[in-house]
């Protein structure tokens, strides 16, 4: 991360530029990012519950469902690819996946929902699988705000005024931007490591070396050395992101290269390394989404029913629950998976992440 070497006057226009309450917010941003290196995971909050090893599925796993019949919708700058699972006058969830993962993610949660009579929907967000932009001509954006307005033209695509949204990863961060700047289309949130929505300001805050340590590949990716490394190498570099980030997840080759075909999309070092310097405020954003930046940079409440889960061996950078805890003002609860559960949680506790579903649903009727 840059240091600012432009002297006292250029210090004194940003202090100007940002009011209190942004700094507020900065200052929430640090200390969520700065200590969860010093968090013990598994440590209860007052409103913490945990959740034990019964919900772990770790090992040489097949999935209950394939989810190899992907279905193409045209919902705004995307032709995007999505798998349907459960009856289709259901009560729709969406669940949506990080990087660098996929829809196989949630390949044993939606059996669990579509048995409990939910119209599942588990997209592939833009430069992943078999989803495409539509021109040629449209900027290959990760913009926070961009992929969430994604999953907003999809809704609209498939006429859901409303859904429950779960996801973990990019995909928490995008539940998280709906469920707070439109929460008329979000019905209740279940989100992994909880709130993790943040803006470029933040993101250019340094934090203690432990900490920075273990965002080593962003700064990677900061570099065109690091992009054309990701492009190369991005199948060895995606598997030891799941080792590092799920250090107790058994999974085997197979299963880790059903999710890796969805790394072949034409778009997705593009996308991804954009993201990752657009956050460090390396890389440009697009005009049209600067007033849902600015408005994330604030750091929005979410009212709406929520959720949030942490798995007890998670290896990648996140906050600690009491963090965030504030920010959630509706019906609210924090869940520890134990059992040595990592980053991608729906896939290692698929019971677990459905059941949260399940009562974050059970909040709103």
């Amino acid at each position: 991360m840059e240091k600012n070497t432009k002297g006292s006057t250029e210090k004194n226009k940003q202090k100007k530029k940002y009011n209190t309450n942004t700094r507020k917010f900065l200052l929430i941003a640090f200390l969520a990012f700065a200590s969860f290196s010093y968090f013990i995971l598994g440590a209860a909050d007052a409103c913490s519950q945990t959740s034990g090893p019964e919900n772990v599925t770790h090992g040489n796993r097949t999935a209950h469902l394939s989810l190899d019949s992907i279905k193409q919708i045209k919902a705004g700058v995307l032709d995007i690819g999505y798998a349907e699972v459960g009856p289709a006058n259901g009560a729709p969830v969406i669940l949506l996946h990080g990087w660098p993962y996929d829809i196989y993610s949630f390949a044993d949660v939606a059996p669990l929902l579509a048995a409990k009579g939910y119209r599942v929907i588990i997209p592939y967000l833009r430069g992943f699988g078999t989803t495409r932009f539509l021109s040629e001509k449209t900027i290959r954006n990760g913009q926070p705000s961009a992929i969430a307005l994604d999953v907003i033209a999809l809704m609209d695509a498939l006429k859901i005024k409303k859904a429950v949204l779960g996801g973990f990863d990019w995909g928490a961060r995008t539940a998280d931007i709906i469920a707070a700047l439109w929460p008329e289309r979000c019905k209740a949130l279940v989100s992994v490591s909880g709130y993790l929505i943040g803006s470029q300001a933040a993101g250019k805050l340094p934090l203690p070396p432990s900490a920075e340590l273990q965002w080593w590949y962003q700064f990677y990716f900061a570099t065109e050395r690091g992009k054309a490394g990701y492009e190369k190498y991005r199948g060895d570099f995606n598997k030891l992101i799941w080792r590092l980030a799920s250090p107790k997840w058994n999974f085997d080759d197979a299963t880790f290269k059903r999710s890796a075909a969805s790394f072949d999309n034409p778009d997705h070092v593009a996308i991804v390394i954009h993201n990752y310097r657009w956050r460090q405020g390396l890389a440009q954003g697009e005009e049209k989404y600067q007033e849902f930046e600015d408005r994330l940079a604030k750091g929005p409440v979410i009212a709406v029913p929520a959720i949030t889960l942490e798995g007890d061996a998670n290896g990648a950078p996140h906050p600690p629950a009491e963090a965030y805890a504030a920010k959630f003002s509706g019906k609210y609860k924090n869940q520890t998976i134990t059992g040595g559960v990592g980053h991608n949680l729906p896939q290692e506790a698929p019971q677990a992440f459905a059941d949260a579903i399940i009562e974050a649903d059970g909040y709103v009727k």
